[in-house]
């Protein structure tokens, strides 16, 4: 601790002896650093806060509200837009002296590095836009950064309330010229697609439709063959039943003629109940007449008469083979449309595919041409919504003000670093120049270095004339110091006073 109080002291002790030089450092410093902090404009900012909503509940209602970090991405680029920036350039104080277009792109370049727009919250904005041009003075350069800010707000708004229904009303129109170039396609595939169904009607569908024909087909012939075998099984059945019932019955008096009267009775009697010739009791009453009458009229063996339950098992014999008759016929029937569907689907691959690439290119039509239909309804939706009701929602929360106080640079703390930098150079030049002279302020020093014992020091005898010298030197020296004190001072009064008149 002693010997860094040593070198400390033998430091202020070199910089005091060479202490004229420190104070013209110092001064040469502080002087040269307040004119480059004195040529540094005034920069001054101006701040707006907005509202934003670009949906009320009414388009989220009917289903045409766009996202919400889309639109706040969208709004954020609109704000700080190349486009924007150039509006807002021609009608302010910046613009003059812009004649091309070089010119132009580089001041808006300028400017986007002047403007940021920060988002706080969900839709609410900050603009903040910062003017410290050297040719302006700095109330000038304030009033800039409010009507650059006050400019973005204006051209903002107008975009939004005329720009969103004319882009509205354009996107309808042309969603009207898609929807009718697509309609005469459509037209024009229908058209091919009619008169090629009218001349192949077997390949309406394709080879899809004639795929699923044939497996309809053949989904039917298995029905009907199992169908066909019940009822071949149940006419066998009723062919042996009928084998072993007799045609008469033996020891029965009468011919067939009482059979016949007793038949037509027993019809006679189903009609008095009120039974109509549709009711099955009925019908087997009348097909028992018919039979009796085919047999003769009762011209029946010797010794018996005609059997009612052979006659009814030939009528239901009848009828079963009439069944099978139609089972058969419609299962030729059927194999003969497997046989032609086949024959298509093998003989005329070409004509398919045609087929099913007429279809196709009209489905995809057809539903292309519904999707622009319902979006050129919603488009009309929002326009009639639009001219009602603008959903645009704009809200100024702070106006753009004129500042009074810049916000760079910090001048005071400049100043006062300038001067800390001004005075360290002044003692470190004199300590430097001490060290490269090889001088020893103190016996301690003088030792440490060379090794050696210090066997005494000379003190410093002033005679009197020396003496008052000295001593006026002395106090010009605290002059300086004070007269560079007093600047510093009187330079921080003056960027007090001038932020004051900023306004005036």
């Amino acid at each position: 601790m002693n010997e860094l109080f040593d070198e400390v002291r033998s430091a202020l002790y070199s910089a005091w002896s060479r202490k004229w030089l420190a104070l013209g450092v110092a001064w040469a410093v502080c002087l040269a650093g307040w004119l480059f902090v004195a040529s540094i404009p005034n920069t001054y900012e101006s701040h707006a806060k907005i509202f934003v909503q670009l949906d009320d509940m009414l388009s989220k209602q009917i289903g045409i509200a766009g996202s919400d970090m889309t639109d706040i991405a969208r709004v954020r680029q609109r704000l700080a837009s190349a486009a924007t920036l150039g509006q807002v350039i021609e009608s302010t104080q910046l613009g003059e002296g812009i004649s091309t277009p070089r010119d132009m792109e580089a001041a808006i370049s300028r400017l986007s590095q002047d403007v940021t727009v920060r988002t706080e919250e969900d839709n609410l904005f900050e603009i903040t836009a910062k003017m410290g041009r050297s040719d302006l003075t700095d109330s000038e350069n304030a009033k800039l950064a409010q009507d650059v800010v006050r400019r973005m707000l204006d051209i903002f708004y107008e975009e939004n309330v005329t720009g969103t229904r004319g882009e509205v009303s354009d996107a309808v129109a042309l969603l009207d010229q898609q929807l009718d170039a697509r309609a005469k396609e459509l037209e024009r595939a229908e058209a091919r697609r009619t008169e090629f169904e009218a001349q192949h009607p077997e390949l309406i569908g394709g080879s899809a439709a004639i795929s699923s024909k044939l497996q309809a087909a053949r989904s039917e012939m298995r029905g009907v063959e199992a169908d066909l075998a019940a009822a071949q099984s149940a006419l066998a059945a009723i062919t042996g039943q009928l084998a072993s019932t007799p045609r008469t019955l033996q020891g029965v008096g009468g011919g067939g003629g009482s059979a016949l009267d007793q038949a037509e009775a027993q019809v006679a009697e189903l009609r008095a109940r009120g039974l109509k010739s549709s009711h099955p009791d009925m019908q087997t009453a009348l097909r028992q007449v018919q039979n009796l009458r085919e047999l003769g009229g009762g011209a029946a063996a010797p010794g018996g008469m005609p059997n009612p339950a052979y006659s009814s098992l030939v009528s239901i014999r009848a009828e079963r083979q009439a069944n099978v008759q139609a089972l058969l016929a419609r299962k030729a029937a059927l194999q003969a449309d497997i046989s032609m569907t086949m024959a298509d689907q093998v003989s005329e691959p070409g004509l398919a595919a045609e087929a099913q690439r007429i279809g196709r290119d009209y489905e995809v039509l057809k539903n292309k041409y519904d999707e622009l239909l319902q979006d050129r309804e919603e488009m009309e939706l929002r326009s009639q919504v639009e001219s009602e009701r603008s959903s645009f929602r704009f809200d100024v929360i702070d106006a753009p003000g004129i500042s009074t106080r810049p916000a760079a640079p910090n001048r005071p703390i400049l100043l006062l670093a300038v001067m800390v930098v001004g005075v360290g150079a002044g003692l470190g030049s004199a300590i430097v120049l001490t060290m490269l002279k090889s001088t020893f302020s103190t016996s301690a020093g003088l030792k440490k270095s060379l090794g050696l014992p210090v066997i005494g020091t000379i003190s410093r005898n002033v005679p009197p004339s020396r003496q008052a010298k000295e001593d006026r030197q002395l106090r010009l020296f605290y002059a300086g110091s004070g007269a560079l004190a007093g600047l510093l001072v009187v330079l921080l009064g003056i960027e007090f006073v001038q932020v004051g008149q900023v306004m005036a």
